[in-house]
């Protein structure tokens, strides 16, 4: 059955909010998991399809994944039996690449068809490639399966020409089991990078360096169960941060870690938002109207591209000019057509966007285009004169948990209706 988002626009959001576990890091642990002959806990997942859709595709595989509650889930590989992951069980998923890497370092093969998610330019797989077959696997891609076969790992350095997350967990991943020392050089740093080693590392993994640029892993014999709890979703936490800035309102945004958070509260700052930063919270208090500011994405610790959607719909309302430029993907300006609906005035040239605030944006009929475009067109919908309905929320709630209840309860209207 469809759905669609219905939201009346204008409505400044007032009160509290709490972040949900960091979508990015449940999706690299999922798979972590089997890596281990054992049971692993893993607590303060996000209740998304993305989690549901990998728990899932394990339970295809022979894997037993059973939610204890709503945020926790047990994984126990030991009767697992399959190693092929077919393009009915992963075409929903971006993340479902990470199977190859755990499989790989567990049982020597894998199967995995070409993931699906969202589709906002080329995402190649070059550099999980690169580095499995630097550990000794032979990958090749046929009928839209990547197939990938080792005798043994073993440990060596492996430079990564981008920096790439993806590739930085899932050579992690095929790395732990390998014979020796694996090097990652030009590693990403992401949290949920560290966050990922960190559970490796409750298994009984010896990964150290994860959040520089180099990370360094001694592989062991085997890994034992564990129980871990995942760290809070950056980007959530940033989502909401915007939609108490887009709506003039004062904001807490509870469970997450500012330091993470940095980035962007810089640019709300220089926008003119006041924060109050504490231990594991951030209010965000937007009275006038904001002042526009260039931003490029950028790896982090830079500005995250998975808040750049949210950003644009700020700046559509800010006073002045602002340029957003795309320092990640090439082609994640495919939403602006949307926004353009809701009134905002924004060109598009290659990586860059060129935004003039407009005072106000009007509600309209309009369609995600992914994850976190969904997301921004919510932003802009909340700041909209009138009524916006919002359709494709199966983007949307890939990686959002109850998105609408947690901004209903700041003050928002926004109903979600079955088509």
């Amino acid at each position: 059955m469809l759905e669609e988002l219905i939201v009346y626009g204008k409505r400044k959001l007032q009160g509290e909010v709490y972040v949900s576990g960091a979508k990015n890091a449940a999706v690299a642990m999922i798979p972590a998991a089997i890596l281990s002959n054992d049971i692993c806990y893993i607590e303060n997942l996000p209740y998304i399809d993305d989690v549901i859709s990998l728990s899932d595709t394990l339970n295809e595989m022979g894997v037993s994944c059973e939610f204890v509650d709503r945020h926790t889930l047990k994984i126990d590989s030991r009767n697992m039996n399959n190693f092929c992951a077919t393009y009915e069980a992963v075409k929903k998923i971006r993340a479902s690449y990470y199977l190859l890497g755990a499989l790989l370092g567990r049982y020597k093969k894998a199967e995995v068809a070409f993931p699906g998610g969202c589709n906002f330019g080329t995402r190649p797989i070059d550099q999980h490639i690169k580095g499995f077959t630097a550990l000794g696997a032979d990958v090749v891609v046929e009928h839209g399966m990547i197939k990938a076969r080792a005798d043994k790992l073993v440990g060596t350095k492996i430079y990564l020409d981008v920096v790439s997350v993806g590739a930085t967990i899932n050579i992690m991943l095929a790395a732990v089991l390998a014979e020796g020392t694996t090097i990652i050089e030009n590693a990403a740093k992401e949290p949920h990078v560290v966050d990922t080693a960190n559970f490796l590392n409750s298994m009984g993994a010896k990964v150290k360096g994860a959040g520089t640029d180099v990370i360094r892993i001694v592989g062991v014999k085997e890994l034992s169960g564990a129980n871990y709890m995942i760290i809070p979703d950056q980007i959530e936490a940033g989502t909401y941060m915007i939609a108490g800035a887009i709506t003039g309102g004062d904001v807490t945004v509870h469970n997450l870690i500012p330091k993470h958070m940095e980035s962007i509260s810089a640019k709300l700052l220089e926008m003119g938002v006041d924060l109050d930063v504490g231990d594991d919270y951030i209010r965000v208090i937007a009275k006038d109207r904001l002042k526009a500011v260039n931003v490029k994405t950028l790896p982090y610790p830079g500005f995250p591209t998975d808040l750049q959607p949210q950003m644009s719909a700020l700046l559509s309302v800010a006073d002045g000019t602002s340029i957003i430029t795309e320092g990640v993907w090439e082609n994640r300006f495919q939403y602006i057509d949307e926004l353009k609906r809701l009134g905002a005035d924004i060109k598009v040239e290659g990586r860059v966007a060129v935004i003039k605030g407009m005072k106000s944006l009007s509600g309209a009929q309009v369609c995600a285009t992914d994850l976190r475009a969904g997301a921004g067109l919510v932003l802009a919908a909340l700041a909209a004169e009138g009524k916006t309905t919002i359709t494709n929320l199966q983007y949307i709630d890939r990686g959002y948990e109850e998105i609408e209840k947690k901004l209903n309860a700041m003050g928002a209207e926004i109903v979600r209706v079955k088509k």
